[in-house]
């Protein structure tokens, strides 16, 4: 289990874009259960959509790859300094399934997939209660930068 004050700590992320409150659970460095509590004092909802408040796809997916960071990050026994960088390499098979809106709870599950030369391939289901929101595959790497 993680609060937010370990999340700060291995992630560079900060308001808006932090993404995880809490994590909830890692499971033997192969799996991580995370939550992030959806508010309407998002910056997202007045824009997407004002009439109808839904988080964007695209944040959901952010979501579940900084879980997957923080699962890396427990993998390898490392923590994150500021000449490194975890970034994308890659999304397969995202699905949308149902919408996020404010009150929900978000509940992500990542499961290590694969590691292999540094990249890591992790398949990522986000749900609210009992129904999928969000699934997709997501490939990560980390990088130093000068």
């Amino acid at each position: 289990m993680m609060d937010i004050h370990q999340i700060l700590k291995q992630l560079p992320h900060r308001y808006p874009i932090l993404l995880v409150d809490r994590v909830l659970a890692i499971e033997d460095g192969q799996r991580i259960r995370a939550l992030k509590n959806v508010t309407m004092n998002e910056p997202y909802f007045t824009g997407h959509f004002p009439h109808r408040p839904v988080m964007p796809g695209v944040l959901m997916i952010e979501a579940m790859a900084q879980t997957a960071a923080l699962l890396s990050f427990a993998i390898t026994g490392t923590t994150p300094d500021d000449k490194s960088v975890y970034y994308f390499a890659g999304i397969d098979a995202a699905r949308f399934k149902r919408p996020v809106e404010p009150g929900d709870q978000l509940i992500m599950d990542v499961e290590l997939m694969r590691a292999k030369a540094g990249i890591y391939k992790f398949k990522g289901v986000a749900r609210v209660g009992d129904e999928v929101a969000c699934e997709a595959e997501i490939m990560c790497t980390m990088r130093t930068v000068a």
